[in-house]
C-alpha cells in the first residue's frame, strides 16, 4: 500500500464511507470494495497534497529557489519565500501564474519559469507587469515560439499564441485590472470587508479573467487559501459547469458518471457525505475528479 503513514487514515476513511452508504444514503458508485478502496486512497491522496503546501511553509527557502533563472527553483517555493519575506504582491502575482500555467506532469514548472524568468534575462516581477502590462504583452509576442514547457493537463486548452482569444498577455492584463495597483494586500482586504461569510463565493464570482474558467479560479483561491494570503474556504465544489467533479460525484451516488441528477442535488449529497468525512470540499472535489477516471485502480495524478 502506498503511503504507510496514511494507512490509518485510508481505513477511517473505508469503515467512514461504509457507514454512510448503510445508514445515510446508499453510495452506488463503491458497493464494489475495491472502489471504495480506491476512493478513500484518492481521498487520502488530496490530503497529502493539502499537508504537502503546509510542510513547504515550515522549513527553511533558500532565496535561490525563488529565482526563476536558478535550476533550483521550484515555484511553489517561490510563493512560500516571499511570503516569509512579506512580498505579498510577488507570491499572489506567482500564484496567478502557477495556475494559468500549471504544473505539468513531465516539464515541471518550465514554461511558467521561462516567462516568469524573462528566458533567462531577468524577471518579470509583479511591479514590472503590474505599471507596464503592454510591456509584458509585447515581451510575449516577440518571444513566445522561444519558451519550452508545457501547460498542465487542467490547462491544456491554452496557448502561447499573441493572437490567441485567450492569450497570456490578455490574461495578464485582467489580472492586473481585477487586483488593482494597489496590489494584492489591499485588495484582499476590501474584498473581505465586504464579502459577509463567504470570501471565497464572493472573489469565485467576481473574478474575470479572460482564460479562468470554473476550474482555473477554484484552483487560484484554494492556492491563496493554502499560503495563507486570506482565509478562503470553499463551501461548494462548485459543480455547475464542472466536468470531472461533477462526473466523479454522480457516479459515486448515482452509478453513472453522466446521470441528470442537479448539481444542487448532487451538492447536497456532497455536503451530507462531508459531515462524516470532514475532510472538506476542496480535498473531496478533487479526490472525486481523480477516482472517476480510475474507479477501480488507483492512480496518482500528478499533472
Amino acid at each position: 500500500m502506498k503511503w504507510p503513514k496514511y494507512d490509518q487514515l485510508r481505513k477511517q476513511l473505508e469503515t467512514k464511507l461504509t457507514a454512510h452508504s448503510n445508514n445515510k444514503r446508499s453510495l452506488i458508485g463503491i458497493q464494489d470494495p475495491k472502489a471504495r478502496e480506491v476512493l478513500a486512497m484518492q481521498i487520502v491522496a488530496s490530503t497529502r497534497r493539502e499537508d504537502y503546501y503546509q510542510l513547504i511553509q515550515l522549513r527553511l527557502i533558500a532565496a535561490y529557489r525563488a529565482d526563476p533563472n536558478h535550476p533550483s527553483f521550484d515555484a511553489e517555493r517561490a510563493v512560500a519565500f516571499h511570503m516569509k519575506n512579506g512580498d505579498i504582491d510577488e507570491a499572489g502575482w506567482l500564484i496567478f501564474l502557477m495556475t494559468h500555467f500549471g504544473r505539468h506532469a513531465t516539464s515541471g514548472w518550465l514554461r511558467l519559469r521561462d516567462v516568469y524568468g524573462r528566458l533567462g534575462e531577468g524577471c518579470w516581477r509583479w511591479t514590472d507587469v503590474s505599471s507596464d502590462p503592454s510591456a509584458f504583452a509585447d515581451w510575449m509576442a516577440l518571444n513566445w515560439q522561444k519558451i519550452r514547457g508545457n501547460f498542465s493537463n487542467h490547462r491544456k486548452y491554452e496557448s502561447m499564441r499573441p493572437d490567441a482569444q485567450r492569450s497570456v498577455g490578455k490574461a495578464v492584463a485582467d489580472y492586473i485590472n481585477w487586483i488593482g495597483m494597489q496590489g494584492h494586500a489591499h485588495f484582499l482586504s476590501d474584498a473581505t470587508s465586504r464579502s459577509g461569510n463567504d470570501l471565497f463565493d464572493t472573489l469565485y464570482k467576481e473574478m474575470k479573467v479572460c482564460s479562468f474558467g470554473r476550474l482555473a479560479k477554484f484552483d487560484y483561491l484554494m492556492l491563496l487559501s493554502r499560503y495563507n494570503l486570506a482565509s478562503l474556504t470553499p463551501n461548494s465544489a462548485y459543480l455547475s459547469g464542472a466536468t470531472g467533479p461533477r462526473a466523479g460525484v454522480s457516479l459515486l451516488f448515482t452509478g453513472s458518471t453522466t446521470s441528470l441528477e442537479s448539481p444542487n442535488n448532487l451538492q447536497k449529497m456532497l455536503d451530507e457525505l462531508d459531515e462524516n468525512l470532514v475532510v472538506g470540499m476542496e480535498v473531496l472535489e478533487d479526490a472525486l475528479c481523480n477516482w472517476q477516471k480510475s474507479p477501480l485502480e488507483f492512480e496518482h495524478f500528478k499533472g
